[in-house]
């Protein structure tokens, strides 16, 4: 059985960046129908460091834009999402062994308060000494410095549904489970065919937007005409939930061994240690922690905390969708939106993109549909949009 239906904008993927999509085209008074083949933030979206940030180590690599970008968005979803989205305090601890040391720290420090506009939680401090032992356990031993800044932390899944609910309240639908054949792309729009609740959906929509994250490019198989793939590796990051609450804040630390950065965070009443870098080919539905991860990331969390528990909990592991070549640490985190065609695209796809900027990438993706899409007067603007946590639900981050 077949049931047909019709939209202006078809989102395919319910991650933050899907929903995303779906809250700035219902904003922008199109009829939206999102296709999600599990539940809403069900694979990397739920998977992530629950971080809302500007990206402080993406200085080092010149992407000033990018953190400028992310600045801008978490002061944003700060205000927009006072019950999900908080101001936590960061650590940045130096030791001898630091490879970046207080006077580069400090530079970096000052150059991400700048972009942020020197507001109320973009300024930086140096903690005493005398201060250092309330620090949740981190070794003093050889401790020579701790500079103290802001980012802000979230419920990932709760913010996720709370996008969706706001792109719902104005007049965007929902199919999960929905999962997605095929999409054909024709002259004056796509037809597209999903299967929800035993029958076969068919969809006649204006444009389509592949949102499915890790599972990008095997959407793009099932496109006619074909379209390239983009060279891109998904990387796998795995987090480890410890026993312990973390009553400070974040901590920054830089693994001695290779001089990543890993962070140590407060999640409900255990913390939250992560994250790894690993190329991943296989199925993304299948990813999950492995055993060299687990010690590595006991390992750092050893070496600074040595006296609180390093009994595993909980472990996961996320996707990452980052270009090809390359160190993963250093690829670049801008996010790529590939077309069918750029003067009238029909078909966009989501590569990359991080949590902080979910709103801002889907505003660029509407730019590129306008081009295509009938004018529309706008329901509302996403930047003045509130995101509420339902009554009852549990915050984490705090």
């Amino acid at each position: 059985m077949t049931v047909s239906e019709s939209c202006e904008v078809l989102v395919i993927g319910g991650g933050i960046h899907g929903v995303g999509v779906a809250q700035a085209a219902a904003a922008g008074g199109y009829d939206t129908i999102l296709l999600e083949r599990t539940a809403l933030a069900a694979g990397t979206s739920s998977r992530s460091s629950k971080l809302i940030h500007g990206g402080l180590r993406y200085l080092e690599s010149g992407q000033i834009s990018l953190v400028r970008e992310s600045l801008r968005e978490r002061a944003l979803l700060v205000q927009l999402a006072p019950d999900l989205v908080h101001w936590q305090k960061f650590f940045l601890p130096v030791y001898p062994h630091t490879s970046r040391r207080p006077w580069k720290l400090r530079t970096g420090l000052s150059l991400y308060a700048m972009l942020a506009g020197w507001r109320q939680h973009s300024r930086f401090h140096t903690i005493r000494a005398d201060q250092w032992s309330t620090l949740d356990g981190l070794t003093t031993g050889d401790l020579q410095c701790v500079l103290q800044y802001w980012d802000a932390q979230t419920n990932d899944v709760e913010l996720t549904k709370a996008v969706m609910r706001s792109a719902e309240s104005m007049g965007a639908r929902q199919r999960c489970p929905a999962s997605f054949l095929e999409a054909s792309i024709e002259q004056d729009g796509c037809q597209v065919r999903y299967e929800a609740q035993g029958a076969v959906h068919q969809c006649r929509a204006s444009t389509v937007v592949n949102a499915a994250g890790p599972w990008a490019n095997r959407v793009l198989e099932k496109v006619s005409p074909s379209l390239h793939p983009l060279p891109v590796e998904n990387v796998q990051g795995t987090h480890l939930e410890l026993p312990g609450r973390i009553h400070q804040g974040c901590y920054y630390l830089e693994v001695p061994s290779d001089h990543r950065a890993v962070f140590v965070m407060p999640w409900g009443d255990r913390t939250l240690l992560g994250t790894t870098e690993h190329l991943y080919d296989g199925d993304p539905a299948d990813v999950k922690p492995l055993e060299e991860e687990r010690s590595y990331l006991l390992n750092v969390y050893e070496h600074y905390f040595p006296d609180r528990s390093r009994e595993v909990l909980d472990a996961w592991s996320g996707l990452r969708v980052l270009p090809s070549g390359g160190k993963a640490f250093n690829r670049p985190r801008e996010t790529q939106l590939p077309t069918d065609n750029d003067r009238w695209p029909r078909f966009v796809s989501i590569f990359g993109g991080k949590l902080t900027g979910y709103r801002v990438t889907a505003e660029k993706v509407m730019r590129v549909l306008r081009k295509t899409l009938d004018r529309r007067q706008p329901n509302a603007s996403t930047a003045e949009l509130p995101l509420g946590r339902v009554e009852g639900q549990e915050s984490y981050a705090t």
